[in-house]
């Protein structure tokens, strides 16, 4: 497993940018596959973005197009850009890790490594 740590949350404005940062430990990091995932009050835990070691993404339906996930794999480091933010975007935000690296997976239980979240907070 790895450590994995969050940071770039806030609040912004509706139709505003932020760009989260999820730092890792662990000399392997550049093989997992990383996910983000959000979760809002009474609400499940959803799928967001993953990418895999080999840089391919993939993105939840409803951030397509206004999200974008990249890694820098020297700095044990994956981002996720957040564009044209809408309140109903609000929520904590989760990185999470899955060591087989290959494979895009959106099911929060195929992860085994998770960080412990940022608030993102959208005002309209």
């Amino acid at each position: 497993q790895v450590q994995l740590v969050e940071s770039g949350g806030g609040l912004v404005q509706a139709g505003g940018s932020l760009r989260l940062s999820c730092a890792a430990s662990g000399r392997t990091f550049s093989s997992y596959t990383v996910g983000w995932f959000r979760q809002a009050p009474g609400k499940e835990r959803e799928f967001v973005a993953a990418i895999t070691w080999s840089g391919a993404t993939y993105y939840a339906d409803s951030v397509k197009g206004r999200f974008t996930i990249s890694r820098d794999n020297a700095k044990n480091t994956v981002y996720l850009r957040m564009s044209s933010l809408k309140p109903e975007d609000t929520a904590v935000y989760y990185c999470a890790a899955d060591e087989r690296g290959w494979k895009i997976t959106t099911s929060p239980t195929d992860f085994e490594s998770w960080g412990q979240g940022t608030q993102v907070t959208v005002s309209s």
